[in-house]
């Protein structure tokens, strides 16, 4: 058998508004939204590819107290860059709020972020 995760569920407050932060200032692709009734099935990718996004609004009070905090408040959502330093700059022009400085680490250049909606990320370029 050949697998591969092909995406992950991102509960979010709002489809309309996570489509503009991840296809405008994250610069994704959309590369579904097909009306599901009362549902959506939104997908965005990183233009690089790789594993999408599906965009899941929240429905009722237990998902929604789930969006920015589905991973309990650690980093779980990892971006990788080949040029950190460029899209770094780009991210804080475009508004977005870094927790920390860029570090060095063994592994790579990383820094954490968060998006509009509470999930802590990393935006990576890792050692070559």
């Amino acid at each position: 058998m050949t697998s591969r995760i092909a995406a992950v569920a991102l509960v979010v407050p709002d489809y309309d508004a996570a489509i503009r932060f991840f296809c405008d200032v994250m610069r994704f692709r959309l590369i579904e939204d097909v009306a599901q009734g009362h549902k959506r099935w939104v997908t965005v990718e990183p233009a690089g590819g790789g594993v999408r996004l599906v965009l899941a609004q929240a429905e009722g009070a237990r998902q929604g107290a789930a969006v920015g905090d589905q991973a309990g408040g650690r980093v779980w959502l990892f971006l990788q860059t080949d040029d950190f330093m460029r899209d770094h700059a780009r991210m804080v022009e475009a508004g977005v709020v870094f927790e920390e400085a860029p570090r060095h680490e063994a592994y790579g250049i990383v820094a954490v972020w968060r998006d509009p909606f509470g999930n802590r990320w990393d935006l990576i370029e890792p050692r070559q």
